[in-house]
């Protein structure tokens, strides 16, 4: 009779227990970084900041502020051996709920390009997108699609468009065949596995709407997605600027493979695009490039990690017939190496690039150096600031 008052003594206990547990208020969890800006690694956006704005409800609040400085051989006439800037100065303002959200990202940035001379924030700023280079209406009619309006980032390519985004600081030689960001309307859709995305704009900043952009990605597993992304201009357009080039009136094709667990993101593309002949406005000769890339990234402990990317790329055409310039010339090649070790520790980050460009053919005056006959180009690159 013991044994058993004692047992159901013991039992008791524990149902009270497990009732008082429950009858416990649960600890909030911590906010958690946004998806947007969309960041492929090794650098991690800070949780949002999150205030009440009266009649547009909770928003969030994050950003970037980074310097940069830069050191490089073969420097073309305009530019110089060594270079500082900031740059990133940039907040990022969004709402995430309810039917109808948006996003804005204001601010300074820099988008040093291997290959190309470095241009300066002011002039990057006032030559591409202005202070306000993304912002967006975005509306969610069901949980399975939305629709964007407004300033996008593009639906093209492996590598998005702000450094702090990305495995390496610089952007990449096929990057720079790419449209950036585009104003228009994007539809997107979650299908199970497939996420397709379409939108209609106006392809490389033209503000002249006859791109045609999409993207197709199925997701295999957590691990494993293969992802399709297409555009192309459907009229033509003799428009030119530094964020509006010639390849704004030709199409672009990627087949991009990710694969992303534990310590490694790995991520092999290849790209095909053509700017055919247009003499009306001045494409005297069409060409077209062919070109592939791998992009690795591992993180260690303590903070660390270390990315790569390697790449090839090869264009048509010939200067004798007056061929459209692509990259180092008409009818010209080139690889690169890029090496881009990152520490980050809560809001500090500090990384570094060291790359190297060669170009395997070029036109005469269209490489580096200030004759621009060089083959080759060293860059050290370092960057630090605080994701907040």
């Amino acid at each position: 009779m013991l044994r058993t008052s004692r047992s159901f003594c013991l039992l008791s206990f524990a149902i009270q227990s497990v009732i008082c547990l429950a009858q416990q208020p649960q600890q909030p969890q911590p906010p958690q970084p946004l998806p947007t800006p969309a960041m492929t690694g090794p650098l991690q956006t800070a949780p949002p900041f999150a205030f009440d704005a009266g009649p547009f409800g909770k928003l969030d609040l994050t950003g970037v502020i980074s310097g940069i400085g830069l050191v490089q051989s073969n420097h073309v006439p305009g530019d110089e051996t060594a270079q500082a800037d900031l740059s990133n100065g940039q907040v990022f303002v969004q709402k995430t709920e309810g039917w109808w959200q948006f996003y804005l990202q204001a601010g300074a940035y820099n988008i040093p390009i291997l290959g190309t001379p470095f241009l300066s924030t002011a002039d990057t700023i006032s030559d591409f997108w202005g202070p306000l280079p993304v912002a967006f209406l975005k509306l969610v009619p069901t949980k399975a699609v939305s629709i964007l309006i407004g300033k996008l980032p593009s639906l093209i390519g492996a590598e998005s468009t702000f450094d702090f985004q990305n495995m390496n600081i610089e952007r990449g030689l096929l990057w720079n065949q790419e449209n950036s960001v585009d104003r228009g309307l994007q539809v997107n859709g979650s299908f199970g596995k497939l996420t397709a995305s379409f939108s209609w704009n106006d392809g490389f900043y033209s503000n002249r709407y006859s791109w045609l952009t999409g993207s197709l990605a199925y997701a295999f597993n957590a691990a494993n997605t293969l992802s399709f992304d297409a555009g192309g201009n459907l009229g033509q357009t003799a428009f030119r600027t530094s964020a509006t080039p010639v390849q704004d009136n030709g199409s672009i094709y990627n087949l991009i493979y990710t694969y992303t667990k534990g310590n490694w993101i790995i991520q092999p593309y290849f790209q095909f695009t053509d700017v055919p002949t247009n003499q009306k406005i001045g494409i005297l000769q069409g060409a077209a490039t062919r070109g592939g890339a791998l992009l690795v990234n591992y993180n260690f402990p303590h903070h660390l990690s270390l990315a790569g990317r390697g790449e090839y790329i090869s264009s048509t055409g010939t200067a004798s017939e007056h061929g459209v310039d692509l990259l180092f010339g008409p009818g010209s090649g080139g690889w690169s190496l890029t090496v881009t070790p990152t520490f980050q520790d809560h809001a500090f980050f500090v990384r570094g690039d060291f790359s190297l460009v060669q170009a395997t053919r070029l036109t005469p005056g269209n490489g580096f150096g200030q004759s621009g006959t060089n083959r080759n180009q060293a860059r050290g690159v370092i960057e630090a600031g605080f994701m907040f």
